[in-house]
Order: C-alpha cells, then structure tokens, then sequence
C-alpha cells in the first residue's frame, strides 16, 4: 500500500469515475480573473493572501461546520484577500464544486479551485463551474497518477481559459516547474505523502535558486501558516503570496485575522 498522496490520487480517480466533476448541459458564462496578476499588482504594503475555503483536512478533521459560502467568501475578499482558493474534493476536505459555484456568484476576486486533479475532466469542471485558476501537483505526475502529462495538463487549462498554480515540495520538483509553462509556482510546506507540515520547506527550497532563474511567476508558499510572523518568514524566504486555509477556517473572527495576515508586512 502507498502512502497518503497514494490515497488522495485513488480517492480522486473513484470520483471521477462516479461522475462527481460532470458537468453536463448549458454551461454559465463567466468572465475569467487573472490570479497572477492580482497578486502582482497588489501594493508593496499588503500581502498578497489567498484565503482558502474548506471545512475539513485529513490532518486536522472538520474544520468548522459546513455554513454560509457567501458570507465567508465575502468576509474574505472584504479583508483584503487577492482571491480565494475553494477546496472541491468531497471526500477528505468535505469540498462540493457548489461551494465554488456560490462563492464565484458572490465575489469579483480570482477563484482557484483547490483539488486533486487527475483527470481533463476536473478542469472542465473548473472551468464550468466559474474557477480562474487550477491547482496542478507536481507529485502526482512524477508517480503516474494523471490522465495526461504534465505540460498536456496545463495546455488544456490553458485552452479552457484556466490559469495554473503548480504545486512542489522539493528542489528537484521546483526545479523542474521551472521550465513548465505553469502561470504560478506553489511550494507545499506539507508533505501531502506524510502530512507534516515544515515551513522551512519554503526556505529550503528558495534558497537554492536565484530570482532570476525564477524569474517574473509568483511563488505561492502553502500550508502551516498560523500568524503575520509566518507571513513576515516566507516573504523573507522568497515568497511572493501565501494561500492560507486551516488557521483562517478556525479562526474566531476571519475578517480580522486576514485583516492581520494581509497587513503583515506594516
């Protein structure tokens, strides 16, 4: 038996199969929002935070009771948030795609669907259901789990006016995003094979490369960020905007603690 990035793939196959990213008949017409560029173009000053939706983790169980999309949408973007990453995987992450649907209905800001994309069919749905943006995993390519390769993947949700968030956990992946043609690079500071969560994976990782073999795609730092601290170390590391999820979702009031990641750097 594999370990848990084994499972989430299995997991994601099983639902695929079950017909649960369908989206059949007439599809809603919506205006595609840039990510990259709204996390570019926010001032120097604020931190460019994407506030994730989701109410439950394999790591840390249900999160908060499944409650108003809307209001928690709005609430997030109200704070400052550059966008929203919505969770659409049922299994693990109590996800629905009709969160995605009533949070794209409710805000202007970019919206990343947030899943464990294997198969062309997620992003179709992605793009059915209103997401800007798709969050593709390095890992699951490395080990076979896809549908397609990796740089077919991303030319689909290309061609379906998606952008995509990349997503790595060690140099050699990095490394190899880097000749992607991926809109965004993420760097998970959980190892979704174990699920322990390092910041310093962040650091380790930056610390390899310079910014100009970068160059000009935002480096997204993902996972375990608690506090303005966390924000103020990643920025330090290299990291140019951080998705944030579990420790918006618990806390007690979500406008002022995004309030305070957005305003980390002041």
């Amino acid at each position: 038996m594999g370990d848990f990035l084994d499972v989430l793939a299995a997991t994601a196959w099983k639902s695929v199969k079950e017909g649960y990213y369908y989206c059949g008949g007439a599809e809603e017409k919506y205006h595609k929002r840039s990510l990259k560029n709204a996390i570019k173009e926010i001032s120097n000053a604020r931190a460019p935070i994407i506030s994730e939706i989701k109410f439950a983790s394999p790591s840390l169980g249900q999160l908060k009771p499944p409650g108003n999309i809307e209001s928690i949408a709005k609430s997030m973007i109200g704070a400052g948030a550059v966008g929203l990453s919505i969770l659409t995987e049922p299994k693990h992450f109590l996800g629905s795609l009709e969160n995605l649907i009533r949070a794209r209905r409710s805000v202007e800001a970019p919206i990343l669907m947030k899943d464990i994309i294997v198969s062309k069919e997620q992003i179709e749905s992605a793009h059915r259901v209103g997401a800007d943006a798709v969050l593709l995993i390095f890992a699951l390519f490395k080990r076979g789990h896809c549908e397609a390769s990796l740089s077919e993947m991303i030319d689909y949700s290309h061609r379906r006016g998606l952008e995509v968030l990349l997503e790595t956990h060690t140099p050699e992946e990095f490394r190899s995003a880097l000749s992607t043609d991926a809109d965004m690079i993420g760097i998970n500071n959980r190892d979704l094979r174990t699920l322990k969560v390092d910041l310093n994976v962040t650091r380790r990782i930056l610390e390899c490369f310079d910014r100009s073999e970068i160059g000009d795609r935002p480096i997204i730092s993902e996972s375990g960020i608690k506090s303005p601290e966390d924000i103020r170390f990643l920025k330090k590391c290299g990291a140019d905007a951080f998705l944030v999820g579990s420790s918006i979702m618990t806390a007690e009031n979500i406008v002022d603690f995004v309030s305070r990641l957005v305003n980390a750097y002041g």
